[in-house]
């Protein structure tokens, strides 16, 4: 079990019984993002680095104090229940898993109405769908949460936040989610504002002036992620009841309070910095939570801890998680942040990076799989080619077939031989319903789906969803043509319109041309306008009288401009990105933070200087030649930010610094990498010597890499001397 983070708070000593920490998850999300997939598997099932999602969620959960839990199953609600009670969680001490169903539920403001009528809650609960990952301790929200209700009965929601820029290209957060708005009063952190959907209006939102003129200081954000995670009183179940228009949780319920002047209840936000908390929304977000998991940031729930009777796998160098019963080719290469589950077997000259594979899987020979999910018992014959896509339980792939980038195969469907499947192309043994569901976009529960297995190709699916099963040799003809010879499934098609939002939740990375087409359309920086058409900025703090802004992380905003460049330099070392993607991240990142040049310079030169530190060897030399070869691979890069002498000069001062602090093993390299970056026309002969005579001002302690370039620096003046 993961050791626990922090446990239920006690209870005032006049309380007459203690009243053990509840939590209410919810195993449906009551959308339809994840189809054709979760017409067959609910969502809280599907496997996420090799484990149910349901199971991260538990596992945080009892590791947090929480000691009853409340599982609301609506969607394929027998599948959960059986899960469940075949699971080690109903047999956990001091952690009790009871399940709810429904069958007519349509909304999370259904399901909380039916738990209220049952009367299973008894004080403060914590409020999560069944996709949430997450490591945070509780123990401070939830005083924070009471102490607010000893002073306030209103204070009735505690919504857990942290921070997340949005790319300003995009316009939407790294989990794939819509830019997020918030107000909130910087003193008591209550939630004045919340907004999800501006992207409608262009980046451009209205605040009323009242919520001015009501409270003395606002704090305006879109640097903040939703991690879906609330503490809450009694009342919300009760007010749920009492208000039957509210059906989404942010949509009606959060929205609705805010905006109810009468009753005057509030919600309060609580961040979180250093631990981890998110929601798997869309495929976007399944792929950023999966490389977070297996970059350890969820530790302790990893691959390789025993959190909750999943298959521990070992980790080697390099982010590399193999179970020990795998049949591996001496000639199969596996990359970098790869797990390979238990009983799978890898080909010859087969190569495998960036991705998860399952249990029982066959992969053949020449095959090459790069970013990708593949689930249990997956066939992929000889010269396959699979990119950026998620492949579902019993698949076959046969030899020479390709998988474009943002592709999904949902259970046992099988692609002929030689056979491409489109980018972003959704296919699966059930046909596209031809009927489109209520707002709430639902997944329907029906017996016909009681089986983890996958539905056979023939026999009745729920009419409410408008699937159509191909009962006839015909259909059967139709799915065979659609994927290849000897093949087996539909191709979805995708909606008019909706082309845009397939690559935004897209399993695959940006592309080029669509950064690029967005990235040349007229700026649209946000403005935050009031009623009156003053423009307020789009993060910091606002007080009434005065119009200064104040940033609530100023001191922190270097750090954390670095620390995104490095993450998005590793991601495109690890993942193979070119040079010309990076950059237009790494722009994005620069408006962004409204950050210069030359903070861009620094920052990408200390992410390849870091690399090269990381790299295993035994000596100096051979630290200085992991240095030149990371430098030589990036050059192009590191130069596109050095358009003139000042960023140059950056750099160099930003080695300096590297080799005092961070990078102290650099120290006596530091004049020959100098020499190197001069020769690769990365640094011009004006900006070293620039450099050399700003250091000549300086004290004497702070001359200490001048010292050791005094050679370097006379052959550079005196071959200076000789041109002229």
């Amino acid at each position: 079990m993961v050791q626990r983070k922090g446990a239920a708070v006690a209870e005032e000593p006049e309380d007459l019984a203690r009243v053990p920490l509840q939590a209410i998850l919810l195993a449906d999300s009551f959308t339809q993002k994840f189809r054709p997939i979760t017409l067959e598997r609910p969502k809280v099932l599907l496997p996420l680095v090799n484990v149910s999602m349901i199971d991260y969620s538990l596992a945080w959960l009892e590791s947090a104090g929480v000691e009853e839990v409340f599982v609301f199953c609506c969607a394929h609600s027998k599948q959960v229940i059986d899960y469940l009670e075949n699971s080690q969680w109903y047999s956990q001490p001091n952690f009790s898993v009871t399940t709810i169903e429904s069958h007519n539920s349509v909304s999370a403001g259904d399901a909380l109405r039916l738990i209220y009528e049952r009367h299973v809650i008894h004080g403060d609960f914590v409020l999560i769908s069944g996709d949430t990952v997450s490591n945070m301790s509780l123990t401070q929200a939830l005083q924070e949460h009471k102490e607010r209700r000893k002073k306030d009965n209103n204070a009735v929601m505690t919504m857990v936040i942290k921070q997340s820029k949005p790319s300003p290209i995009t316009h939407q957060s790294r989990l794939g989610t819509d830019e997020l708005f918030m107000a909130i009063d910087p003193k008591t952190k209550q939630l004045l504002y919340y907004e999800d959907k501006a992207d409608d209006l262009k980046g451009i939102i209205s605040l009323d002036k009242l919520l001015l003129a009501d409270n003395s200081s606002i704090s305006l954000h879109n640097d903040k992620q939703d991690c879906y995670i609330d503490i809450c009183s009694e009342e919300v179940l009760s007010l749920f009841t009492d208000n039957f228009d509210y059906q989404h949780l942010r949509r009606h319920f959060v929205k609705g309070l805010l905006v109810d002047d009468i009753m005057g209840y509030k919600i309060f936000t609580h961040e979180i910095h250093s631990s981890y908390a998110a929601r798997i929304d869309n495929f976007r977000s399944y792929d950023t939570i999966s490389k977070d998991i297996i970059q350890r940031w969820t530790y302790p729930l990893v691959p390789d801890v025993q959190f909750f009777g999943n298959c521990t796998t070992k980790l080697e160098r390099q982010g590399k998680y193999q179970a020990s019963d795998i049949k591996q080719s001496r000639y199969a290469q596996i990359g970098p942040f790869t797990v390979i589950g238990n009983g799978t077997s890898i080909g010859n000259n087969t190569t495998i990076s960036n991705s998860v594979v399952g249990d029982g899987c066959s992969i053949g020979s020449n095959v090459l799989i790069e970013g990708s999910y593949i689930w249990n018992n997956v066939t992929i014959q000889d010269d396959c080619k699979l990119t950026h896509a998620i492949v579902c339980d019993g698949v076959i792939l046969k030899s020479g077939a390709v998988l474009e980038p943002g592709v999904v195969l949902s259970f046992k469907v099988v692609i002929g031989e030689q056979f491409v499947v489109p980018g972003y192309s959704k296919v699966s043994l059930l046909q596209q319903p031809t009927k489109q569901d209520s707002d709430e976009e639902l997944e329907y529960a029906d017996s016909s789906f009681g089986s983890v297995e996958s539905p056979p190709m023939s026999g009745p699916i729920d009419d409410l969803n408008g699937v159509l099963i191909a009962e006839s040799s015909e259909a059967q003809n139709c799915a065979n043509f659609e994927v290849g010879t000897g093949g087996l499934g539909y191709i979805w098609s995708i909606c008019e319109g909706d082309q845009e939002e397939e690559w935004r939740h897209s399993v695959a990375p940006f592309s080029l041309n669509k950064l690029a087409e967005r990235t040349q359309a007229p700026d649209d920086d946000l403005k935050l306008l009031n009623q009156d058409g003053s423009i307020l900025p789009p993060s910091g703090e606002l007080n009434p009288s005065s119009n200064s802004v104040d940033s609530e992380n100023d001191d922190n905003e270097d750090t954390t401009f670095e620390k995104e460049v490095e993450a998005t330099f590793l991601r495109a070392v690890h993942e193979n990105v070119k040079e010309d993607h990076v950059i237009l991240e790494v722009n994005s990142l620069r408006l962004s933070y409204n950050m210069s040049s030359a903070d861009c310079a620094g920052a990408i030169f200390y992410s390849v200087m870091k690399l090269a530190l990381e790299t295993p060897r035994s000596s100096t030399s051979e630290l200085y030649r992991s240095a030149a070869k990371v430098i030589t691979t990036w050059q192009k890069l590191i130069k596109h930010y050095l358009p003139s002498q000042d960023e140059e000069i950056e750099v160099i001062l930003k080695f300096e610094e590297m080799c005092l602090e961070s990078g102290k093993e650099f120290s006596p390299l530091f004049a020959q990498i100098l020499h190197l970056m001069y020769d690769k026309d990365i640094l011009q002969e004006e900006s070293i010597l620039g450099w050399a005579a700003e250091k000549e001002e300086a004290e004497e302690s702070d001359k200490i890499f001048l010292k050791q370039s005094e050679k370097f620096i006379q052959w550079l003046n005196e071959a200076s001397e000789e041109e002229e």
